[in-house]
């Protein structure tokens, strides 16, 4: 008889009567007839060990098929102490599936896996550490991997039983790694890469992969040993018979183990330096040899060394005669006939552009990334194409690659246009040895591309122009043709509006591009504009009543009209009403000094470049490439400050319920940019009088260090954070120095934050400033607020915020003040958590159930069982679902004891659905949350959080 003992025939006859059963109900008659069998065999003491087993089956089967098991957890957790290993077996896949750490028989599964592991019979040795991985629960992971890392360093460890030991480690450390101890252990694991059985080695290298991420200073062993492995497969020529796939040598255990190489830097060594490189280059030189095979499974295990080989050749960007072989032999796959194997070309020499050693190589092979821009009927081939022109663009072909990338814009897929418009626009401002083909390339981008053209583009093509004399006529004279046309993009007449009313007066001599004639095309462009863009020509009419007082009479009928002063947008009759009233008061001098030109804008990074780094996080290394040269004028990052003008600032406005939500036509600073603010200086005050600052500049510290400003959290600021799940008023943090205070209002995606800062001691608190962080999925703007606080007085702070797309971590803010010249740091969490921007949905019951279904897929629903930390009324449990941003629906579920809620979460990107069911047990003091969302992340986090509150 095999280990895996005798055939269960009535398991068999029972699913066999079950595949007959003809209706549904039949099915459940047979089950409940069987389930009841099954509770009477377990009542009598004179069941064997087959028979458990048997029975035990049996129930798995049954709740396989969807239907509840509540009893015979006792039984199955009595075969992990048999003797046999098919009862041993049976009784850890019931455990694996059906028994869950809150189960009262854990601790006595936890007994049984310790005996086993224990043990010395390898079979059962593994059974226990196969559960273990299955399960991975915390508890699990802080109770038993001591044991298997033990286990996995033994010397009298079989092979088999270590490869189960290294696997079944590397599961805890994944959904646990501040639990499970491996440091002490570091150096033995080490020694693993030397095992002489091929499969250990194999399972031990994803292993270290994972704990050299963790920490890398603890294995640094690793690339001495993993090296010395990887040079005996890739320069043998014995077969390594159960290890080779289509004559190639261990294919897997090669990739990872290069994988494992490039958790480190570059070895100082230059012993390990030199054999490194002789162990690529025979991988190389193998890739270049004859085929031994035409099978596609030696194409595919050849060429997966060969990439994985090119990426570690990659990563330590040492060797220049391996990057240029690297570069020659990829270029000779940009033909081939296979689709991956050109995408993969394409992505591997976009890296190697980035290193000085290869990109003249690179360079080598522009026509034929040009041809398959236009001729690859892959979209993701052709995203790839575009990355590398990018990546291998620079001084000498930067005019041929933005012209073809231009001409290929016009017929480009809708769903890379936007990147693609951002890296025409970052090659044209960083490559323009002549800034007038910059402005003829922006303006025929906004042309060719207007609705993919970002803020950020025309901000940025205004920044240039306002910092570079040389240029600001004939970015003028271009404007005014670009707008003649009869359909200008709507971000077209943004930048024309702007530069004319700055720089119009460069072309006001030639009677073509008179006074009259500029305001008379832009004005006959405002009716078909949105309301930001009408707020901007509005003050571009008032920078012509300087420029050109003559025309003074007619922008001020325009101002006067009733379709500006009874307008129904408050943002445009405001304006009117103040602009008319300020060219009627003001004297030319005042008017002078209000309107005057623009100053230059501050030098710093284009905020082109930080978008695309964050979309395409790999183009950072590119601006380190030798031959580089950096033409481009850097500015600020904030967008133009010619969206308002006037003579001085108004203090910011009191938050309140009332007060509108930001407005989209604002400036709003990147998302995922840390910003800080100050107060403004004297130079600071040409904005408008009835509006808003400018936005903030970024700010250091007083000791210009910002290592200085501690990463961790503040002690309390957690607990402060938690309090507002289900408010939006309150104190976020106090202690004796500062009180911080919060209002807040949310509306679709869009929320206004009011901070309060009170200031508790005798003493002025002076160089107060904040910086916020987030993720790129929220996008900041925030007041400028006084940089000092007086004893007991309270300043005030007002962020607007915008929800891009899902997130689940919360933004941080840093809070920088000195007191008495001591400079003090708060970090806390900002309360803006994801269901703040629901929006509670009324639905039917027909309605609920129809989107619940639709909502099936197991990445979609998060369901958690737990104990009440609160007493179960169904009035406190309905308040709090409200208090949490959804609607709860009556007379949904049958059980009126239940409670159903439903809620869309508006992001700008996607709008995620969101369905609840809470269904309390107050027999057992449980509750069970389902959560459905459209979301994968949204839904866990959601059920984590409501879990908590009930």
């Amino acid at each position: 008889m095999s280990k895996f003992g005798e055939p269960m025939k009535g398991l068999q006859v029972f699913i066999s009567d079950i595949r007959n059963c003809k209706s549904k109900e039949a099915e459940k008659k047979r089950i409940n007839k069987e389930l009841g069998n099954i509770r009477s065999q377990f009542k009598t003491d004179k069941l064997d060990g087959y028979q458990k087993k048997k029975y035990v089956c049996k129930l798995l089967f049954i709740f396989l098929l969807g239907n509840d098991v509540d009893f015979g957890h006792q039984e199955a957790v009595n075969l992990l102490s048999s003797n046999h290993f098919s009862e041993k077996q049976i009784g850890y896949l019931f455990v694996s599936v059906l028994i869950g750490e809150s189960n009262e028989l854990f601790q006595l599964i936890v007994q049984a896996m310790r005996n086993d592991l224990e043990s010395s019979q390898p079979d059962f040795i593994t059974l226990a550490m196969q559960c273990v991985a299955n399960v991975a629960s915390k508890e699990m992971a802080e109770q038993l991997s001591k044991d298997i890392a033990q286990i996995l360093v033994a010397p009298e460890s079989t092979p088999e039983v270590k490869q189960t030991a290294a696997l079944c480690l590397l599961r805890l450390i994944r959904a646990n790694p501040k639990v499970v101890p491996y440091q002490q252990s570091a150096t033995r694991m080490c020694q693993l890469l030397n095992e002489r059985q091929l499969g250990v080695v194999t399972a031990s290298t994803s292993l270290l992969i994972e704990l050299a991420t963790l920490s890398p200073d603890l294995f640094t062993e690793c690339v001495s040993l993993g090296l010395t492995r990887l040079s005996k497969l890739v320069t043998s020529t014995t077969d390594l018979h159960d290890y080779s796939y289509y004559f190639v040598p261990a294919p897997w255990l090669c990739v990872k183990l290069m994988q494992l190489l490039q958790r480190f830097p570059i070895p100082e060594d230059a012993i390990i330096r030199s054999k490194l490189s002789e162990a690529l280059e025979a991988v190389i030189n193998r890739a270049q040899e004859p085929g031994k095979s035409k099978k596609i499974q030696y194409a595919n295990a050849k060429n997966a060394v060969l990439f994985e080989a090119i990426n570690l050749i990659i990563h330590f960007d040492g060797d220049p005669s391996l990057q240029v072989r690297a570069c020659n032999l990829l270029g000779t796959y940009l033909t081939h006939k296979e689709t991956n194997m050109r995408y993969l070309s394409l992505e591997s020499l976009g890296y190697l552009a980035a290193s000085e050693f290869s990109h003249e190589a690179v360079k080598k092979h522009q026509e034929v990334v040009l041809k398959a821009l236009q001729t690859e009927k892959d979209i993701s081939v052709r995203q790839k194409a575009i990355d590398l022109l990018y990546a291998m663009c620079d001084n000498s072909n930067s005019v041929a690659i933005v012209a073809e990338l231009l001409h290929y814009l016009e017929t480009a897929d809708y769903s890379i246009r936007e990147t693609l418009v951002l890296k025409i626009a970052i090659l044209a401002e960083k490559y323009a040895d002549d800034y007038s083909w910059y402005v003829d390339t922006i303006l025929k981008l906004i042309r060719l591309a207007g609705d993919y053209v970002s803020e950020d583009v025309w901000y940025r093509v205004i920044q240039i122009v306002i910092n570079r004399q040389d240029i600001q006529g004939y970015a003028a004279k271009t404007c005014f043709e670009a707008l003649l046309a009869p359909a200008c993009h709507e971000n077209m007449i943004k930048v024309g509006g702007y530069i004319l009313g700055e720089f119009g007066n460069l072309i006001a001599g030639d009677v073509r591009s008179s006074p009259l004639v500029q305001f008379q095309l832009l004005h006959s462009k405002f009716h078909f504009c949105t309301i930001p863009t009408r707020a901007l020509l509005l003050s571009s009419y008032m920078k012509f009543i300087n420029l050109f007082p003559e025309i003074k009479p007619q922008i001020q009928e325009v101002l006067r009209s009733d379709t500006q002063l009874r307008n129904s947008d408050a943002e445009l009759q405001q304006r009117a009403v103040e602009y008319l009233k300020l060219s009627s008061v003001a004297s030319i001098d005042v008017l002078a000094l209000v309107l005057e030109e623009m100053p230059p804008f501050a030098e710093k990074e284009s905020s082109l470049l930080s978008k695309l780094h964050k979309s395409a996080p790999w183009t950072a290394k590119l601006h380190n490439v030798a031959g580089n040269s950096s033409n481009s004028t850097p500015a600020t990052a904030t967008s133009p400050s010619h969206e308002k003008i006037t003579s001085q600032a108004t203090p910011t406005p009191a938050l309140s319920v009332q007060a509108p939500l930001i407005s989209m036509a604002e400036p709003v600073a990147a998302a995922g940019k840390t910003t800080a603010v100050a107060m403004p200086t004297a130079t600071d005050l040409l904005v408008d009088v009835f509006g808003d600052l400018p936005p903030p500049q970024l700010n250091l510290p007083v000791d210009g260090n910002m290592a200085a400003v501690p990463s961790e959290l503040t002690p309390g600021a957690e607990e402060g954070y938690e309090r507002f799940w289900l408010k939006n008023n309150g104190i976020l943090f106090e202690n004796e120095v500062l009180q911080i205070g919060i209002k807040s209002e949310y509306k679709k995606n869009l929320g206004r934050v009011g901070v309060f800062y009170g200031n508790k001691t005798k003493n002025a608190l002076s160089g107060f400033s904040t910086t916020i962080t987030s993720g790129a999925e929220l996008s900041f703007q925030e007041k400028p607020f006084a940089s000092s606080v007086d004893s007991g007085a309270q300043a005030q702070q007002v962020i607007n915020v915008e929800c891009l797309a899902p997130f689940s971590e919360a933004p941080r803010i840093t809070v920088k003040f000195s007191i008495g010249g001591i400079p003090r740091f708060l970090v806390l969490k900002l309360p803006i958590m994801l269901s703040k921007f629901l929006e509670p949905l009324e639905m039917g019951a027909d309605q609920f159930f129809q989107r619940w279904k639709q909502l099936g897929n197991p990445n979609q629903e998060s369901q958690k069982i737990f104990e009440a930390l609160y007493p179960i009324t169904k009035s406190e449990a309905d308040t709090k679902l409200q208090g949490f941003g959804l609607s709860v629906l009556s007379k949904v579920d049958p059980n009126e004891d239940n409670h159903v809620a439903a809620g869309l979460v508006n992001t700008k990107t996607q709008p995620v659905g969101c369905l609840l069911r809470l269904e309390p047990n107050k027999a057992t003091n449980k509750y069970r949350l389902t959560v459905r969302t459209s979301h994968e992340g949204t839904s866990k986090m959601f059920g984590s959080v409501l879990s908590k509150m009930f």
